[in-house]
C-alpha cells in the first residue's frame, strides 16, 4: 500500500480511482462497509482503492500506524493523511472536488456517508458530490450508516463506550476487539521479582485508551497467541508515573522484550487502585488471573 501524508495542499496526481473520504478514526463496522464498496470498484474496474483521511490533534480510536497497517490488510491501494489545515478548511466544496478529486485523483467513484460533510463551513454534502459527478464524469454512491439498534455507528459513539471499559460493546460497533501496538519493553523488573512475570508495552500517547483498570486479553507475536490479563495504567501500588499496558501472558515463559505485540481488550474486570501492601497486590493479582483462567476455560 501507498502512504502519504499531505503537505501544503499537495495531491498525488493518480489516474484512476475510487475513493473514500472521513477521519476514519476507528475504521469501525460503517467505515468497512465504505472501504467494501472501492475494493468491489477496484476489482470490477482496476481502479486504484483509495482512502482519503482527515486528521486532527485528537486522540486517536487506531494510531496512525495501527490504521495504516489495517487498511493494508484490507487491501486498500493508496492512504491519503490529509491535516485539516487552514487552507483545506477554507476551501469550498465545490473546489475541493474539482482540484483534488478530480484535478488531482481522477476520482471515477465515490463512496460516502449519508451524513458526511466537507469543504468549507461543512457546506460539502452527498447531494453536491453526486451533482458535480454529473458534472465531471464520476459516480458518487451514498451508503447508508450502520446501526446499532436504533443509534448511528459513529467514532463517538465507540468513543463513549471505549470511555466507560464497555470493550464487548466496542468490540461489536468496531467489527473487531479494540487493541493497543507496541514493542515489549523492560519494566522495572518488580513483576518478576516480586509479582508476575509480564510483558510491558508504552502505548503511544495519541492513542485512545479504555479507562485504567484490568482486563481479560488476548497478545499476539506475530503468529504466537497467548491469552492473558493486562493491566492498564499508573501501577499506583508500585509508584509508576506514566500510563502502561502490562500484561500477565498465560502459560508463557517465553523472553520477549523487543518483539512487537498486539493487545486485544476482551473484558473489563476491576478499576486501578492502589492496594495497601505488595502482599495485598499480589493476592488480588491471583484473584484477576483465576477470572482471566475462567474466561478462557484454561486450568
Amino acid at each position: 500500500m501507498e502512504y502519504l501524508t499531505i503537505s501544503d495542499g499537495q495531491f498525488p496526481r493518480l489516474a484512476h480511482s475510487a475513493v473514500t473520504m472521513g477521519k476514519f478514526d476507528g475504521i469501525h463496522r460503517g467505515h468497512r462497509k465504505l472501504i467494501r464498496r472501492i475494493l468491489e470498484q477496484k476489482e470490477e474496474t482496476g481502479a486504484a482503492a483509495v482512502v482519503l483521511a482527515f486528521v486532527s490533534d485528537r486522540k486517536m480510536i487506531l494510531t496512525k500506524a495501527e490504521r495504516r497497517d489495517l487498511l493494508e490488510r484490507l487491501g486498500v491501494d493508496v492512504l491519503l493523511e490529509c491535516p485539516l489545515d487552514g487552507r483545506l478548511k477554507h476551501m469550498k466544496a465545490e473546489n475541493f472536488i474539482k482540484q483534488i478529486l478530480v484535478g488531482s485523483l481522477h476520482a471515477s467513484y465515490m463512496a460516502v456517508g449519508e451524513d458526511f460533510r466537507f469543504g468549507y463551513e461543512r457546506k460539502g454534502t452527498p447531494d453536491i458530490l453526486e451533482k458535480n459527478g454529473e458534472k465531471y464524469g464520476f459516480v458518487t454512491e451514498v451508503l447508508s450508516k450502520e446501526m446499532d439498534g436504533g443509534r448511528k455507528i459513529s467514532s463517538t459513539y465507540i468513543r463513549e463506550e471505549l470511555n466507560s471499559g464497555h470493550m464487548e460493546k466496542t468490540a461489536g460497533l468496531l467489527g473487531c476487539d479494540f487493541y493497543v501496538s507496541g514493542t515489549v519493553e523492560h519494566g522495572r523488573g518488580m513483576g518478576h521479582r516480586t509479582f508476575f512475570p509480564t510483558a510491558n508495552i508504552i502505548p503511544p500517547p495519541e492513542k485512545l485508551m479504555p479507562p485504567n483498570g484490568v482486563y481479560i486479553t488476548v497478545s499476539s507475536f506475530g503468529a504466537e497467541v497467548y491469552p492473558g490479563i493486562t493491566n492498564v495504567g499508573y501501577k499506583p501500588t508500585v509508584g509508576e508515573n506514566f500510563v502502561g499496558v502490562e500484561t500477565y501472558l498465560f502459560n508463557c515463559e517465553k523472553n520477549l522484550y523487543g518483539r512487537n505485540c498486539t493487545v486485544q481488550f476482551k473484558k473489563f474486570l476491576r478499576p486501578e487502585h492502589k492496594f495497601p501492601s505488595f502482599e495485598a497486590l499480589k493476592a488480588q493479582i491471583s484473584k484477576d488471573i483465576g477470572k482471566g483462567r475462567d474466561f478462557f476455560k484454561i486450568d
